[in-house]
């Protein structure tokens, strides 16, 4: 071999190496660059779920929300190709559950089962470890659920009228039970007392099912609730209902007049249940999120077991359940207020 074109060979192989190294090292470099242009939710789209989903309900097991909250997760579980694995966290009127997701890392990993108590919870004024409004972001709307209601069977008042005249010609004589100072079922009968200018007799307990011997005795005159959990009573005969507190009629009981039709219009209240994360979580896990739950409330088994909660689906997107959270933060802030209701 000539020994004269050897070197310069040598060196058009080096020159070459160097340049295919500085062309690998230029295109990372525009990967990279190009990666740190996308927007955070576009790569966390990518790789999300990649392990398993904590779902948090914030109420016993055995409730509307648990029973929700494991029919959701089992739906989910399935489209996502990952585990959602529900956990009651329950305390405080939801207020532990909820903290607790509220200080998660938002990367989608640990969601809320939230419920129209939650709301009423936050806008009571007490001192929570955490802002309902900012610290958590709406993903969607499950279902909703009139409240309705309810005295004993041998109550003289057969209609909600009769209950109010009742309450009018007696101040304070119409007693009702409630789960504490706060709840639903207390503001949400301050806000009948409002709409019809009758005093009733606030009576709290550690919990709704303690009420239920005192009203199905009498001495509670009457209470607004589910009527999932008052089905046993109401069945068995030993309370009455007067009316349902929503916009519209029960299937289950079509010929139970509203509120509004009983001429108390302004008195309208449901219960609603829905999905949050904690606040910063990436958008496009949020709308992925939502998406699948939509898809799950269309699927009829899904809808069947709603309607036996006495629920309506109710889809829709994480813009639609952040304005109704707000409604209903700045309603219950509101009567609250006007109740002048004092939570500790």
């Amino acid at each position: 071999m000539d020994s004269t074109n050897v070197q310069p060979r040598r060196q058009r192989m080096t020159t070459f190496n160097i340049t295919r190294r500085m062309l690998m090292g230029a295109n990372a470099l525009l990967v990279a660059a190009a990666a740190a242009l996308l927007p955070a939710g576009a790569s966390a789209q990518a790789t999300w779920p990649g392990r398993p989903i904590k779902l948090i309900d914030a109420f016993p097991p055995g409730g509307s929300s648990d029973v929700i909250a494991r029919a959701i997760s089992n739906k989910l579980s399935a489209r996502l190709g990952q585990p959602v694995v529900v956990e009651n966290k329950s305390g405080a009127g939801g207020a532990l559950g909820t903290d607790a997701v509220a200080k998660a890392t938002p990367d989608g990993y640990t969601l809320l089962v939230v419920t129209t108590a939650m709301a009423t919870n936050a806008s009571t004024g007490k001192k929570l470890p955490f802002n309902f409004a900012k610290d958590l972001v709406p993903i969607g709307q499950i279902a909703t659920s009139p409240l309705v209601i309810v005295v004993p069977a041998q109550s003289q008042a057969k209609t909600l009228r009769e209950l109010v005249d009742l309450a009018r010609a007696k101040p304070n004589g119409i007693s009702y039970g409630s789960s504490g100072v706060g709840s639903m079922s207390h503001i949400g009968m301050e806000m009948l007392a409002m709409e019809t200018k009758a005093q009733l007799l606030h009576v709290p307990y550690k919990g709704i099912p303690l009420a239920y011997p005192d009203l199905v005795s009498g001495r509670l005159q009457a209470m607004l609730g589910s009527v999932v959990t008052l089905s046993p009573l109401l069945e068995s005969g030993k309370l009455r209902l007067l009316a349902v507190a929503g916009p519209q009629r029960m299937t289950s009981a079509p010929n139970l007049p509203t509120t509004a039709e009983a001429g108390f219009p302004g008195f309208q209240i449901e219960f609603w249940w829905g999905l949050m994360g904690p606040a910063g979580m990436p958008p496009e896990v949020v709308r992925r999120i939502n998406e699948e739950l939509n898809t799950i409330l269309a699927e009829p088994d899904m809808r069947e077991m709603l309607t036996r909660l006495a629920a309506i689906p109710k889809s829709g997107t994480p813009d639609d359940f952040g304005r109704l959270i707000s409604l209903e933060l700045s309603r219950w802030s509101k009567l609250i207020k006007e109740a002048n209701i004092k939570v500790e």
